[in-house]
This record gives structure tokens, sequence and C-alpha cells, in this order.
């Protein structure tokens, strides 16, 4: 299966430019790893010694925050390099403040594995979630470098629990600890024979619980809001806003609505704008506009998404309406609001956990979500009690990172 995997990457190493003149994704993603290796020889202090974080893309870059919080109050001494898998990431957080070095992670070639760790020479290297790249992975453990899996979430249908996964299991094997997030995990890795595991819980719970210590204020929201009713639409797609639709055509005007599409791309606000009857501005277009006019606010940027949750009396949160996959239902709850959410969510713990605790509304038709927002919006007294329990759901499953943390300072050659 080895020789398989390293044709298949070798093979993807040479194909993927070619793809990448008719996709741009593809391209930014071909274009990013060609300047890798001159990237890290330019910027890699040879004096210092690093932490690396691998993170897929933006979501597994949220769990890993927390922990490059801590490693830098707690071990000053280190460095961080933070590498991306996927353009949405990079291109995102690219020059984000807390890292020294923030690179493309390189095909997983044995050959880039090994070019890449001569030069960086990580101290310990973090894999968030679901990162298992065998190549680094078997170099790593050949250089006696640690490696951690932290916020790991398994499900019995991966490769690495199949008959046919011995390959991927092998690749398990190098990890020197996981820190996973749920029971289930820690079962599983153990049906296969690991016991180096903590039940640590998920990172990202650490990360918004302190969104609410951060400074939220935005004065274009509460110009919009104007002291009414708040029903927060967060990372939308097409299939989420045809069920909101309906209902923001034909609610009462002392209901405000902001809606925040996953992708900011002209055309797909136009086509969003037209289908909205009720009076709709953009962000972008705010300026010398008398936003408490104005019905529905279309959020067409970036990085204000957990900020104006603050603001939210109700949240939904897009994804799971079709099959791209549910956005990140943790950043509201921490703002003890209820939360409703599309049908597909079943390989998304923390929404079937929050729903068993009635924290959570799972709709499939506009009919429905109308039936939940309505009842949410007119009885208050229910509104807060799910908040509530959103809230504490948020509280109840902190500590993640200090789990981890704690590791860290029991290791006898790291301080």
């Amino acid at each position: 299966m080895k020789p398989l995997y390293n044709i298949a990457t070798k093979f993807a190493e040479k194909a993927l430019p070619l793809a990448g003149r008719f996709n741009h994704k593809l391209k930014l993603f071909t274009e990013g790893r060609k300047s890798v290796f001159d990237k890290l020889k330019a910027e890699i202090d040879t004096d210092s010694d690093y932490l690396w974080f691998h993170a897929a893309s933006l979501g597994e870059f949220e769990q890993a925050l927390p922990i490059i919080e801590e490693v830098k109050t707690e071990f000053p001494k280190y460095k961080i390099l933070i590498t991306f898998f996927s353009p949405s990431g990079y291109e995102n957080k690219k020059n984000h403040p807390l890292a020294d070095v923030i690179t493309y992670l390189p095909i997983d070639t044995k050959k880039n594995a090994q070019r890449f760790l001569a030069l960086v020479k990580p101290k310990i290297a973090f894999f968030i979630k679901y990162e298992i790249w065998p190549n680094l992975l078997s170099e790593l453990k050949l250089r006696n470098i640690k490696s951690l899996l932290v916020s790991g979430a398994f499900r019995e249908n991966q490769i690495f629990f199949k008959p046919y996964g011995s390959f991927m299991r092998k690749a398990l094997s190098n990890f020197d600890h996981f820190f996973v997030q749920n029971e289930v995990s820690v079962e599983l890795l153990k049906s296969i024979g690991f016991n180096n595991i903590t039940l640590s819980g998920d990172t990202r719970f650490d990360r918004v619980s302190r969104q609410i210590q951060y400074n939220n204020k935005l004065e274009f929201a509460e110009e919009f809001i104007n002291n009414k009713t708040c029903l927060v639409a967060g990372s939308t797609w097409p299939e989420d806003e045809e069920i909101l639709l309906p209902f923001i055509n034909k609610t009462s005007e002392e209901i405000k609505i902001i809606i925040a599409p996953h992708e900011i791309k002209e055309e797909k606000i136009k086509l969003l704008e037209q289908k909205i009857e009720k009076k709709s501005i953009r962000y972008s277009n705010r300026e010398n506009q008398d936003l408490a006019n104005f019905d529905v606010l279309i959020l067409d940027t970036i990085g204000l998404l957990g900020k104006v949750y603050s603001y939210a009396h109700i949240a939904y949160v897009g994804g799971a309406a079709g099959n791209t996959g549910l956005h990140n239902i943790l950043e509201p709850a921490t703002f003890g609001i209820p939360v409703i959410i599309g049908k597909n969510y079943n390989n998304f713990p923390e929404a079937i956990h929050l729903r068993q605790l009635a924290g959570l509304f799972s709709i499939k038709y506009s009919s429905e979500f109308i039936e939940v927002a309505e009842k949410l919006i007119t009885n208050k007294d229910f509104r807060k009690k799910t908040g509530m329990i959103s809230g504490h759901f948020i509280n109840s499953n902190t500590g993640a990172t200090k789990r981890v943390i704690n590791y860290l300072k029991a290791l006898p050659d790291f301080s």
C-alpha cells in the first residue's frame, strides 16, 4: 500500500499544476507550494526552536489557536510555525500575528517530508483533528520528533478501522500521543491497539469561550439592530438561504436579520439581494447610510461573524441544509443563544449533543424554520431557557487546551 501511496502523491504533485489552470482554488494550492522551501529558508531562524502546528483549513486553525496562545505564554522561548493544507486556510491567515512563520504544507512525498523537516527541525509537531500524512509522520518518528494529534475525532467508517486499513494504521502508530474529542474516538483507537490516548475534549470550546472576554462592540451592528430582536444567519450557502428567504420576506419589520454568506462572491450576493423583498443593505455599502432603516444586513466581509453573534437573539448556522458540512455552532452558542441548523449534521458530535440537550434545533424545510423561529421570537422565556442550555454546553466542555499544556509541562526534555 505504501508504494501505491507514494506513486499517488508524486503523480498529484505533477498533475495538480495542470488542473490549476482550470480551477482557481487548485491554482492557489499549487502556486503557493512552489515557494514553500524558499520561504522556509528565508524565514526560519536556525538559532531558534520551533513548535509546528499543522491545520487543514480555517476550522482546524481555530482549534489550534487556544494551544498556540497558551504555549506562547507558558513556553516563550519557542517560535511558532503554522502550515495549512488548503488555500482558504492559508490565504485568510497567512499574516496572523501569533505565528513567526506561516506557509503551505508541501505535498506528502517522502522527499518533501525530508526536505521540510531538515529545514524546520521542529521540537514538537501538532496535527489538528484529521491531518494524517504518512510520510511526514514516518520522518518525524525517524528523527525522534514528537508528534501529537490534537482534538482528534474518529469514526467507525474511517479507513483506520477497516480490514484493509493497515497502511493508515501504521501512520497512526507514529503519533506519540492522541488528544481526542470524545469517548467514541478513545474506544475506536483502543480497538486497534492504541493506549497513548487522552480524552481531552475539543479545543474549539476553549476558543469560543474566550470570545465573551474580548471586546465585541460593533457600532454598525448596534445602529442596524436598533434595540430590536435580531436573527444572525452565519456561514450560509444557497441551500440555507432558500430555507431562510420565506421567513425573511414575511417576518415583521420588528425583526432584524444579519446574513453572513460563506462565500463572498459578487454574483451570489447579487442573487441573494434579488430574492430579498425587505429593505437590505450590504456591509460594504453602509457608509453614509442610516442602517436603522434597513431590515436585512448582508455581511459581505470576513472576520466579523464571531463578534456579530454577540448581538444575536437567535442564530442560524449554515452548511447543514446541503452537503457542504455544518459550520461552527459553538461560536453563537457561547453567547447563550439558541441555534438552528439544517438536517445534515450526523458527522458533527457537538451538534448531536446540543440537540439532545435541547439547545439546538434541526430543520428540513422553510415551514419548519418559520415555526421554530417564530416560537423563539414570541416566547422570550422559551428563548432564554434554550439559550442558557447553549451557554452551559460551552462552559461544561472547556479544558482541552489545559490538558495538552499539562502534557507538555510533564515532558522531561521540554520547557
